[in-house]
């Protein structure tokens, strides 16, 4: 199975320049939680999620009208393409500990979107499945590694969090 097969195509999106409150209301709108961040030319240079705009608020302390999502670009995203298979992709979410994934093409630009819920729907029971099938076992074993918690040494200071200050 491809991720071309599964993958959301009609994707809402933004531009380093979005404020957060217009990220939320995109989000809101197309009842997701996560939003590609694009360039000139639909290239994708970062994403945001509803909790990073929850988590940017509570530490900049800025209105979201006037704090843009750049504030929040993580330096790398993990993509796949259309060709991909599904497993590679599940493995990449499952390794990368994200639920989504944008579906670019060979010069980066966004075509889509997969996630874990695409993933999930698609699933077969392990009795069903043929080889280049996703089983049910195949995403849980992803979502536990996905939710898995890494223990924070409270002396090292977290990456995520000093990013916004």
């Amino acid at each position: 199975m491809k991720v071309e097969e599964i993958c959301t195509r009609n994707v809402r999106s933004c531009t380093k320049a979005t404020t957060l409150a217009e990220a939320g209301n995109l989000m809101w709108e197309a009842d997701c939680g996560f939003l590609p961040i694009l360039d000139e030319s639909g290239k994708v240079v970062g994403v945001v999620t509803d909790r990073d705009v929850c988590m940017a608020l509570a530490v900049i302390g800025e209105a979201a009208a006037h704090a843009p999502v750049q504030v929040q670009v993580r330096p790398v995203v993990h993509t796949c393409r259309m060709g991909d298979g599904v497993r590679e992709a599940l493995r990449t979410m499952r390794v990368q500990k994200v639920r989504r994934l944008p579906v670019v093409d060979g010069a980066g630009v966004l075509q889509g979107i997969v996630s874990l819920s695409d993933v999930a729907l698609a699933a077969k029971p392990e009795r069903l499945a043929g080889p280049a099938d996703v089983t049910d076992e195949d995403v849980v074993l992803a979502l536990k590694a996905i939710c898995k918690r890494v223990p924070v040494d409270p002396r090292v200071p977290d990456p995520a969090v000093t990013a916004f200050v």
